[in-house]
Formats: C-alpha cells, sequence, structure tokens
C-alpha cells in the first residue's frame, strides 16, 4: 500500500479491539503514527506493539482524562491530524423497563465523550492541511431499535454532531464523516449475544443466528471493512467527501 499518510498522526479511541484495532492496523499500513486509547491496557499493549505506536489508557467519559490522554499522544507522535472516535458501549432492554442510569451511560459514552473528543482535538485537526475527524456510528443512527432506546438516540446524536461539524467547518481542510456499521463481527456482538441469550433464554448459538441475521446478508460485518473505509476517508484525497454518514451493513439500510 502506498504511505499516504506518512508522518501523519492518528488517534483511536477504543482502540484496542475490534473496529478500533482494525482502523489502527490500517492506517499504520497507509504510513500514519498511531495512537490507540481505551481503559483496558492489555489489548491496547498488544495493538501498540502491532502498529509500533503509542497507546494510552483513558475512560472516554471523563473529560479530565481525555485532555491528558490526547497530551500524551501528542508528546509521543506529534499533534492529531486524525482523531477517530470509536469508543462506545450498548446496552438493551424494553423501554418501560429502562433505567435513567443505563441512559446516562450510554449516553455519556456514545455520545457525550465524542463531543469532548472533538474538543480536545480540534485545534490540531484545524491546523493540519488534511485534518479528519470520523465517527464510529451505526446502522442505529438511522432508524428506530427495538430495546435500544437509548443506544439508538445516542447514535443518532452522533450524525446529528457529524452533519453539524462538517457544516460549520466545511470551508477549512478539516473533514467530519461517520461509518454507519451493521452487526459486526466484534466483542461487542458476542456481549450482545450472550445478553440476547440471559434474557430470552435461547442458547448462544440461537441468539447469535437471531443478531446475524438481522444484516440484510446474513453475515456479520467484517471489521477489516470498516477499517478500511476509515483509512480511505482520512486519505489526502478524499477532501471532497465531508458530512457523510457511509453504511457498512450488508445492505441492511438500502
Amino acid at each position: 500500500m502506498p504511505n499516504w499518510l506518512e508522518g501523519r498522526h492518528a488517534l483511536i479511541t477504543g482502540g484496542g479491539t475490534g473496529i478500533g484495532a482494525s482502523a489502527a492496523t490500517h492506517l499504520h499500513a497507509a504510513g500514519a503514527k498511531i495512537t490507540v486509547t481505551g481503559r483496558r491496557p492489555e489489548p491496547l499493549e498488544t495493538i501498540r506493539k502491532i502498529v509500533n505506536g503509542a497507546a494510552v489508557q483513558c475512560d472516554v467519559t471523563d473529560r479530565e482524562q481525555i485532555v491528558r490522554a490526547f497530551d500524551q499522544a501528542r508528546a509521543a507522535n506529534g499533534p492529531i491530524e486524525m482523531l477517530i472516535v470509536n469508543a462506545g458501549i450498548a446496552e438493551s432492554a424494553p423501554f418501560h423497563k429502562m433505567k435513567r442510569e443505563s441512559w446516562d451511560r450510554i449516553i455519556a459514552t456514545n455520545l457525550t465523550a465524542a463531543f469532548d473528543c472533538a474538543q480536545a482535538a480540534l485545534s490540531d485537526l484545524l491546523k493540519s492541511d488534511s485534518g479528519r475527524l470520523i465517527f464510529v456510528a451505526s446502522v442505529a443512527s438511522l432508524r428506530g431499535v427495538p430495546y435500544a432506546a437509548h443506544y439508538a438516540a445516542s447514535k443518532h446524536g452522533l450524525l446529528g454532531l457529524m452533519r453539524s461539524l462538517a457544516a460549520e467547518y466545511a470551508k477549512t481542510n478539516l473533514t467530519v464523516n461517520a461509518v454507519c456499521p451493521g452487526y459486526v463481527d466484534t466483542p461487542m456482538t458476542d456481549q450482545s449475544v450472550a445478553r440476547v441469550s440471559e434474557i430470552t433464554g435461547r442458547s448462544e448459538g440461537d441468539a447469535r443466528s437471531a443478531i446475524t441475521n438481522m444484516n440484510a446478508s446474513g453475515r456479520l460485518v467484517d471489521p477489516d471493512g470498516i477499517g478500511t473505509m476509515i483509512m480511505t476517508l482520512c486519505l489526502p484525497q478524499s477532501r471532497d467527501i465531508n458530512g457523510a454518514a457511509v453504511t457498512i451493513d450488508g445492505g441492511t439500510s438500502a
């Protein structure tokens, strides 16, 4: 692969596993310097070694931790020219049983943290000649999701944030986009399978089949396909892709 991103610094939140780890490896393959952040040190260290980059522990629901982590990333790799806001969580419950604590937790992790991360990197992104801000959203950004109203609300909000920033900074060198995957073959989906199995009493195999078949393709999305799209959006050649919500869901939203 040509080193189109040679020397440019990409920071990926939730970078230890799944989509974040895939984004890190693809951006590294294109020549970028990588910083991954997350709460668990072990997977972060694994990815750090693969991409020969930096790893910083950070809980994105704590704005002070974000500021410290981004400063550590700058000290290791220079100004942040690409920010991939990937950290997120999912939970499920019937709406009438949904707890306010669960709502607050989902909104804090999936939406408020995106706001804080974007602000923490904005000065660097605007100074870059090819600043890139990419939010990892979901097909739940585009439609309602029974038993996951809080998750869908957080992801709808994420698209609103993305589109607003894309419009606000359209005359700069910063582009702001989102990827919207369906169900992906990641540890988060494994957790969803376990929750469905526990709540319904179905076997984990049956629960996995039910979730997989929610994708029109009848298969889980490959995280490498999402990592490839994120890398593509980061290329200098992608400067006119701005305000896009790119679906990667096997035709589910078609």
